[in-house]
């Protein structure tokens, strides 16, 4: 998401109301949703999906920027939310860190405490590349929160398998989704996670992906009903927030849990969504 000073977008505010800058700005941060964590349940039907699936739960987390805007409370509070879900499966789509990179040492130590019965997977975003990912992806592997970087692992149920695969980041990394699927059993169900959600136009030729699980675009952060998001980032502008039906394929845009830009959000809380998988 473009950086964007709280001088600058009271400015911006101002101009996209038409004026009323006090009072808009005003009313604004009076209905900040920045703690109210929101839970999503999303039930998907999946074409060729192993019996042994249906009613398969993934729980999502994206977009942390832990520190200045985000607090350690407000992670411990989504961390201890998804694990009272009991999901079989928990994913991560990226972006631990804003302009910090530090934080995300305190953030994997919080993180670690997630518990998912097939585990717990991450992929990293811009952001994080942008930091430094060996430091951000050492972190989190340190912690026990395995990185998926063109790569991709089979979840097994019996004789029935469910492959999750993880690709680079799109902005500015190197996703490879051939590499990432090259283990994957003919006729599995492929979950992919990217960070960002506008690459599905891609990746959903691909026949073998049912299910793109991406974050990056925080949803707008604030979005005016008359209006729209008023900001959105490269790669995060189509596909905003929410599910999304590419193809054949199924995509959902995850609106994050930390801020970046300015500090608050508005008719968009932070998320955490939990999908619950079934027979087409």
């Amino acid at each position: 998401m473009t950086s964007l000073s709280r001088r600058n977008f009271l400015k911006f505010t101002g101009a996209a109301l038409g004026g009323g800058l006090v009072a808009a700005t005003t009313f604004l941060y009076l209905g900040d949703e920045s703690r109210q964590l929101s839970l999503e349940h999303i039930t998907i039907p999946v074409v060729n999906l192993p019996p042994a699936f249906e009613g398969f739960k993934i729980a999502q987390m994206s977009d942390f920027h832990l520190y200045p805007y985000t607090t350690p409370e407000l992670i411990r509070q989504a961390v201890e939310i998804t694990n009272g879900l009991k999901p079989d499966l928990t994913v991560l789509t990226g972006d631990f860190v804003w302009r910090n990179l530090g934080a995300v040492f305190d953030l994997a130590q919080i993180l670690s405490g997630l518990n998912a019965r097939y585990g717990v997977y991450s992929v990293l975003g811009n952001h994080d590349l942008w930091s430094n990912a060996s430091v951000v992806k050492g972190a989190l592997r340190e912690s026990g929160l395995p990185v998926l970087e063109n790569q991709g692992i089979p979840v097994n149920i019996g004789k029935s398998t469910l492959y999750l695969a993880g690709l680079d980041d799109g902005w500015s990394g190197n996703p490879d989704l051939d590499a990432a699927l090259e283990n994957a059993p003919p006729g599995a169900p492929v979950v992919l996670l990217l960070h960002e959600p506008d690459l599905v136009d891609i990746y959903s030729k691909d026949s073998r992906v049912a299910l793109q699980l991406s974050g990056h675009s925080h949803g707008g952060q604030v979005r005016l009903r008359s209006i729209g998001p008023l900001i959105l980032p490269h790669l995060g502008r189509k596909y905003d927030f929410g599910l999304y039906r590419v193809n054949n394929m199924w995509l959902y845009t995850n609106r994050g849990i930390g801020n970046i830009s300015v500090p608050l959000r508005y008719n968009c809380p932070p998320e955490i969504t939990l999908f619950t998988l079934g027979m087409a």
